[in-house]
């Protein structure tokens, strides 16, 4: 059996400038990290004897005889384009969500390839492992999805990632520490309970890059530079103000970035000290990221109880096999 262990992420800036279609023109950036939420695969050769080939456990159990039958869309083209004809049992688990804009699906697309590729035995260095998945994701399964979450997965830990327009990508570690740890104290991480389909939101602002949306991604990207200069100085307040300036650009985007019941408990939260927040990923419900101190934040749970807070913490690594026992 092998078993991978696949973080989530946290994107602050720059997203929607990782979309191929707007990088491959004009360049890309974002400031983003993993946090201590993470996507569990395992996967094990099934013996012959079972009346099924292959054994998929998800939301649903799905026990057939063909890679064809698997109702599991990226398990399927996965097993297809490796080539992997063994019969295998693979079961999934999160820790969050899907669709909740934390990366969920390009997170599982790592995991699962690093567990798949592993079973072939070949070893992927991370740059690797992103490049493969994005591809995967891109070009295999034809969906709308940019290419800063199959990165983030694969390398781990809060980065500036650059995507050129000759297609490579950089990753560059933040390395201030201390900072980076203050303003981790001051996130909080609240589930909005609406889940949406990232791509269908993602479809109407980027295959259509009208002049007023390319300037909003523009000024979205800018914000990367900036965002890593507060970490720098180590005035954290100000990451949180600036959280708030890039929300109000990422919704000039699309309407369906955001709806009504988002921007009451944006407001509110705003009407109890927060300084500034952001939909996680494409928008439309999912993860309403906000920065707030910790005795506002005490105030503002303690007051409404029915929201749900997520605690969490960055973290270090990407994408890692916890166990190989083949």
């Amino acid at each position: 059996m092998i078993i991978t262990k696949t973080p989530y992420r946290i994107s602050f800036f720059g997203g929607g400038s990782d979309y191929p279609e707007w990088y491959k023109k004009y360049g890309g950036m974002v400031l983003s990290t993993t946090i201590d939420k993470h996507i569990y695969i395992s996967c094990r050769f099934l013996p012959k004897f079972f009346k099924h080939k292959y054994r998929i456990v998800w939301s649903k159990i799905e026990n057939v005889k063909d890679i064809n039958q698997i109702q599991h869309k990226a398990v399927k083209k996965l097993l297809q384009h490796l080539r992997i004809k063994q019969g295998l049992e693979i079961h999934y688990d999160g820790d969050l969500p899907a669709r909740s804009g934390m990366g969920s699906s390009s997170c599982f697309a790592v995991g699962l390839s690093k567990a798949l590729y592993k079973i072939k035995d070949k070893e992927l260095s991370k740059s690797e492992l992103a490049k493969k998945t994005i591809e995967f994701e891109q070009k295999i399964m034809k969906e709308v999805v940019g290419s800063q979450d199959q990165t983030i997965a694969s390398y781990g830990g809060f980065n500036k990632i650059i995507f050129n327009k000759n297609n490579k990508i950089q990753v560059q570690k933040i390395s201030s520490s201390k900072n980076i740890e203050k303003l981790n104290k001051n996130l909080v991480l609240i589930y909005t309970g609406i889940n949406r389909t990232a791509h269908k939101i993602a479809n109407t602002y980027v295959k259509k890059l009208t002049r007023s949306k390319k300037n909003h991604i523009e000024k979205i990207m800018g914000y990367v530079n900036e965002g890593k200069k507060i970490l720098d100085s180590g005035n954290v307040d100000d990451f949180g103000k600036l959280l708030h300036i890039s929300w109000l650009e990422k919704k000039g985007l699309s309407k369906l970035i955001t709806n009504n019941k988002i921007d009451e408990l944006y407001d509110e939260a705003i009407r109890h000290g927060a300084l500034g927040g952001k939909l996680l990923g494409a928008g439309g419900g999912g993860f309403l990221l906000v920065y707030m101190k910790n005795e506002n934040a005490k105030k503002f749970f303690k007051r409404y109880k029915n929201i749900i807070n997520v605690p969490f913490n960055f973290t270090k690594d990407g994408s890692q096999v916890i166990l190989n026992n083949l």
